[in-house]
């Protein structure tokens, strides 16, 4: 059974203008990349909404988080800097409502076209034939290795602070004879 929210505002299914910029801004923030256009974290935003809508639950906890994100500063979410955004999203980080934000967004932005362009991934490899002849070595992030040997002396840390055990048992430890008591044969139909 589904109750009505207190305010039957919350029991409408569209979100204003202002709390779209305000989800978008909230994923903004959580989710910074400098490189990433505007478009991948509007479409989360349209996504998080379609998600609410399958529940009403957390179609209610979306609406009053929007709504209530104001409180917790003096200003206006959208017009506050990224670092005192970041501070009043850090105070409710525990709350449903933001896992139910930062969920959806883990799990579909970075699946994004727009942000696999941004972020430098060519897709899945298999269509093309693999990696090993198409980029398996090109690693342009990471700097170029050392090819020869370090002439720096290697450190020699002493002996260790313990006593290390010998691999194998001392010789005068008997080995352990049959310890189940039987035959050691499983005979057929026998559920040992």
């Amino acid at each position: 059974m589904v109750f009505p929210a207190k305010y039957s505002s919350l029991n409408a299914l569209e979100l204003s203008d202002e709390a779209r910029q305000i989800l978008t801004r909230i994923i903004r923030v959580s989710f910074p990349h400098a490189s990433f256009p505007d478009g991948p974290y509007e479409r989360m935003s349209e996504k998080i909404i379609e998600a609410s809508a399958e529940s009403s639950w957390f179609r209610m906890a979306l609406a009053q988080g929007l709504m209530t994100l104001d409180t917790l500063s003096d200003e206006h979410f959208l017009d506050l800097p990224d670092d005192r955004a970041l501070a009043v999203l850090k105070r409710i980080a525990d709350l449903e409502f933001f896992a139910f934000i930062r969920r959806t967004v883990v799990l579909n932005l970075y699946d994004d076209p727009e942000v696999q362009q941004a972020l430098g991934y060519e897709g899945e490899s298999f269509s093309k034939g693999g990696y090993l002849h198409r980029g398996f070595n090109d690693l342009r992030w990471l700097p170029e290795p050392r090819i020869e040997e370090s002439a720096e002396p290697v450190p020699d840390l002493g002996p260790l602070p313990y006593t290390v055990q010998a691999y194998a048992p001392a010789a005068t430890t008997a080995p352990v004879q049959n310890i189940l008591g039987d035959s050691g044969i499983v005979q057929e139909g026998s559920t040992r």
